[in-house]
């Protein structure tokens, strides 16, 4: 049975990798090693030793604590964000749309987007 943890850093992996538009095999040339090895990762199936987290990270162009973030959320401790926002988010091939489509606005309209959507929000 994989640890809670393990699962957890494996998701933040493949939202990442899903965010960034890379493949497994790009991730797993980046870092050195066999695909199989990064689904592994990703179902939570292997635990990814300090070293092996610190290139992926380098590889994804996250710090290392990204992998860790939100995890008190997913073990029953619960903060207003938490409430709020499914812990996975990224997991949602909709919500990685939107943010991939996000990201694409030139900066200027995508301020003024952001600003529309906070009112949008704020009505509702």
């Amino acid at each position: 049975m994989a640890h809670p943890v393990d699962v957890h850093v494996g998701k933040r992996i493949r939202h990442r990798r899903w965010l960034v538009g890379m493949t497994q095999q790009q991730l797993a040339e980046r870092v050195g090693i066999k695909f199989q090895q990064i689904q592994k990762y990703e179902t939570g199936a292997n635990r990814v030793s300090a070293s092996r987290l610190w290139d992926i990270a380098d590889a994804l162009d996250v710090p290392v604590s990204f992998f860790f973030e939100g995890i008190e959320a997913e073990n029953g401790e619960t903060t207003e964000t938490a409430e709020s926002i499914p812990a996975d988010i990224l997991g949602d091939k909709e919500a990685l749309d939107l943010v991939r489509s996000y990201y694409a606005i030139p900066e200027n309209q995508r301020r003024r987007l952001f600003e529309l959507a906070r009112v949008l929000s704020d009505v509702a």
